[in-house]
């Protein structure tokens, strides 16, 4: 999901099972600024999440294996609790260190790699496959164009791509 939907870690683990909107495939997380918007998800996800949830219609989406502790300094908000299950929403810490497990042997380094570089990813192969600067900050809703600049490297092919298709002198004309 982090990966199709280009957005940030935090973003989809705060997810609760009412932002999902299974019929468009999309969710509503909070932004970095506090504001709302839509993320979209593909096939795949679509095909992952109806068994993640196992008929769950309230709490978080994502969750830890263990229940929550019930009381104490380490008892989450009671938000952050599935009522069905009893297990707390899954942090960020635990799930980039279960990620980082499960990457390790796709690793070269053989460190596993970690969440943020899902969307990374993601973004990295829209700009291979052509997509614009505007189309990848509209995906990842990043504020500012410049710092798309890591995703796009478009290079000489490129250019050469552009010039060729906007050079309507050297087009032969038709007969």
């Amino acid at each position: 999901m982090l990966y199709e939907t280009c957005a940030r870690a935090e973003e989809i683990l705060s997810l609760d099972v009412p932002d999902l909107d299974m019929e468009f495939r999309r969710a509503l997380v909070v932004e970095k600024g506090g504001d709302r918007a839509y993320v979209p998800w593909e096939t795949p996800t679509a095909r992952l999440l109806p068994r993640l949830l196992a008929g769950r219609t309230a709490g978080p989406v994502f969750l830890a294996d263990r229940r929550a502790p019930a009381a104490g300094r380490r008892a989450p908000a009671l938000v952050d609790i599935c009522p069905d299950t009893g297990r707390g929403r899954l942090s960020y810490p635990r799930a980039e260190y279960l990620f980082k497990q499960a990457s390790k042997i796709h690793d070269p380094r053989g460190t596993g790699y970690t969440l943020h570089q899902l969307r990374h990813s993601g973004l990295t192969h829209l700009a291979a496959k052509g997509r614009s600067a505007a189309e990848l900050q509209a995906k990842s809703r990043h504020r500012h164009l410049a710092t798309l600049g890591i995703y796009v490297r478009l290079g000489e092919e490129t250019s050469a791509r552009i010039t060729a298709e906007n050079d309507e002198h050297h087009r032969r004309r038709r007969r």
